[in-house]
């Protein structure tokens, strides 16, 4: 195929690409969105509670604020 023909069909195709809508079913997209609801809530119901961890925020926060200090100032190269 020369060039005119190859440029005038990748147009046709860009053309048909850029103006196709297809029929939509808003009914599908609208449970597709929503999902089942007793399904989704007894999903998480299984999951284990995450413990609470703000007891030891003050045991090691002064581990972490030592860190600070221990910065390497040695210039390399």
């Amino acid at each position: 195929m020369g060039r005119g023909r190859q440029k005038a069909k990748a147009t046709k195709q860009a053309r048909d690409i850029k103006y196709y809508s297809p029929n939509t079913d808003y009914s599908a997209l609208q449970r597709e969105l929503t999902g089942p609801g007793s399904r989704a809530s007894n999903h998480f119901k299984d999951e284990p509670v995450e413990p609470d961890y703000s007891a030891y925020v003050d045991k090691y926060a002064d581990d972490l604020d030592d860190d600070d200090d221990e910065v390497d100032t040695r210039r390399i190269g």
